[in-house]
């Protein structure tokens, strides 16, 4: 019997993951047209594939196919932030919740590891390590609450936050802020709080969005 032969990585995907990546870094802003004859050379394909990569992008929320206009890389709005950011607080409050529950000794071991790079981040205020620190935080959280539908949504939404042409992190006070909530939230899942983790991991989460507005705020009044 001949073995069915494992496919590699469909070339659409490779190029949905280089778009991606692009969208995330801001090379291609918020607003903007995708010139797809460009893309297509640049990368030595054919459309159709690009195209595929596309759609898949669109079906992320990452770029709007607009008809007889082409595609656009999607530009979230204010109201996109407060409506997404009220959804992450409900999903991650509900990782900690079950978090606080389950997490065996290692894995909240593991936390405290993070939490301690959280701290030394925020010490040489090393906004990009911390950042690092808080995902891998977030991610051990989802990690641990095992509900693969639970993270395919909250990875969903997340791809749409990076579309924000600002980071949190930026406001004055915010790394502060954020790492006082973090060592909140610490402490309610060693001690197994599953209401405290719950209900300090959705403050932590609104106050994420309150920066991003401060910042926009900012922005408005100096244009």
């Amino acid at each position: 019997m001949t073995e069915t032969r494992i496919a590699p990585l469909a070339l659409y995907q490779e190029v949905a993951e280089r778009l991606r990546q692009r969208i995330f870094a801001h090379e291609l802003k918020p607003g903007t047209w995708v010139d797809e004859q460009a893309l297509a050379e640049d990368y030595g394909i054919s459309r159709t594939p690009l195209r595929e990569a596309l759609k898949v992008l669109a079906s992320e929320g990452l770029v709007t196919l607009k008809p007889r206009r082409g595609c656009y890389v999607t530009e979230i709005s204010e109201r996109d932030l407060d409506e997404v950011f009220k959804v992450m607080a409900m999903l991650e409050g509900e990782c900690a919740r079950t978090s606080a529950s389950r997490a065996s000794e290692t894995e909240l071991g593991t936390l405290k590891a993070i939490h301690a790079d959280l701290e030394k981040a925020a010490s040489a205020q090393d906004i990009n390590a911390f950042f690092e620190a808080n995902q891998a935080f977030h991610h051990e959280l989802q990690r641990i609450a095992d509900n693969r539908w639970l993270l395919h949504v909250i990875e969903d939404l997340r791809k749409v936050i990076k579309l924000s042409r600002h980071h949190s992190l930026f406001s004055e006070g915010r790394l502060e802020q954020s790492l006082a909530e973090h060592r909140a939230l610490l402490d309610a899942l060693l001690a197994r709080d599953a209401d405290a983790a719950d209900q300090l991991m959705r403050e932590h989460i609104r106050s994420g969005r309150e920066a991003l507005a401060r910042i926009a705020d900012a922005r408005n009044r100096a244009a």
